[in-house]
């Protein structure tokens, strides 16, 4: 799998040398984390808390869900399935590629670090990926153009 930022775009490469192509939203400036990683777990109608990393960005928006964090389903900010990206040396990272309700996000720079589709293609992209599939997230382009929402 591999995920192109500047095209907000997500390629899951088939076996015959094709590919679905998704069109995704992603992190915005300074969350985003280029590298190679793999799906160290898969849920459906995942709970959600969220980062210590968050709550300090955003108390007033975060710091509400800090204990018990937001339980599975509409309206869940991980939507209706997440993939978990994980390293060797760091376990899990806390990036997702998972669901999201919200499809006016698509195609821009808004995440704290996670790539988004709408619930309907990453619940079609969760029954094709298997656990442990590479996943590489493309660096930005320095000087690139987006339309990147604060």
């Amino acid at each position: 799998m591999h995920v192109y930022p500047d095209a907000y775009r997500l390629f899951w490469s088939l076996p015959d040398g094709q590919a679905w192509i998704y069109a995704i939203r992603v992190g915005r400036d300074g969350l985003y984390e280029p590298g190679e990683y793999y799906v160290g777990a898969k849920k459906e109608w995942p709970s959600w808390t969220p980062t210590p990393d968050m709550i300090e960005r955003e108390p007033e928006k975060y710091e509400k869900y800090a204990d018990g964090g937001m339980p599975g389903g509409p309206g869940n900010p991980l939507g209706a399935r997440a993939l978990y990206l994980f390293t060797p040396e760091r376990g899990d990272t806390f990036l997702r590629i998972h669901g999201t309700d919200d499809p006016g996000t698509i195609g821009r720079a808004v995440s704290n670090g996670c790539a988004g589709l709408i619930n309907e293609q990453i619940t079609q992209l969760y029954d094709q990926v298997p656990m442990n599939a590479r996943v590489v997230l493309h660096p930005k382009q320095l000087g690139a153009t987006s339309t990147q929402q604060g």
